[in-house]
């Protein structure tokens, strides 16, 4: 299993950035996808999910109608477009997969992109 997100950079409050994830290892089609992010000094915090298909998603209170999931499944790629970017945003996000390995349910995370969004 392989996560590599990619697109993070620095942007100024009120800007947009698209992250991107591109996976492979597994059949991405079948598994739920996560954004997940860790500000500096503070702890993990769940930013988005969205099903298989792609017809249902979620979005923590801190990002809802700013930031929107989404996955392209023949390209194997997780996406993430946040608009409206706050300073509090700035975090190292990750792409995270719970996959089902022999019976069991690991979790898969990427290296991570980092965003800063800073004047």
């Amino acid at each position: 299993v392989q996560l590599v997100e990619s697109g993070g950079g620095l942007v100024q409050p009120g800007g947009s950035l698209r992250l991107s994830c591109a996976a492979s290892g597994f059949t991405f089609s079948s598994y739920w996808m996560y954004w997940v992010r860790q500000a500096p000094g503070k702890g993990l915090e769940w930013v988005s999910g969205i099903h298989e298909g792609g017809g249902t998603t979620t979005h923590g209170d801190p990002v809802k109608g700013r930031f929107t999931i989404s996955r392209d499944n023949a390209k194997n790629t997780l996406y993430l477009q946040m608009n409206s970017l706050k300073p509090d945003d700035t975090a190292l996000y990750y792409c995270k997969a719970i996959i089902n390995n022999g019976g069991a349910y690991f979790n898969y995370w990427g290296k991570g992109t980092q965003v800063t969004v800073s004047s």
